[in-house]
């Protein structure tokens, strides 16, 4: 028992951000850079990958089972509902400065 127990230690040590909440940190951090690349998006195309990268990890949260929390899910719907905004917002802009 105590060599498992020493193997899983050493394996800790080498990897230290394995965890059970490692999926919930991941989604959070890549949702955040891809709203913080969404502001700074000068055009519509690269504002739209973006809004749709958000889109996809918040639909990755929506998996059952693959240990993704209700706060993640929460804080990563509102994420979206922030980037749905500035997505249509800056879209509006662009179009008024085009009429």
């Amino acid at each position: 028992m105590s060599e498992v127990t020493n193997t899983e230690q050493r394996a800790q040590r080498r990897f230290p951000l394995l965890s059970d909440t490692n999926i919930n940190t991941v989604l959070m951090n890549g949702a955040q850079i891809a709203l913080c690349k969404l502001k700074r998006a000068r055009n519509f195309d690269a504002r739209l990958y973006f809004y749709a990268e958000i889109g996809a990890f918040l639909e990755v949260s929506l998996s059952r089972g693959a240990g993704i929390s209700d706060d993640t899910r929460a804080r990563l719907e509102a994420v979206h509902r922030e980037a749905t905004h500035i997505h249509m917002d800056a879209t509006k802009a662009s179009r008024a400065v085009e009429d």
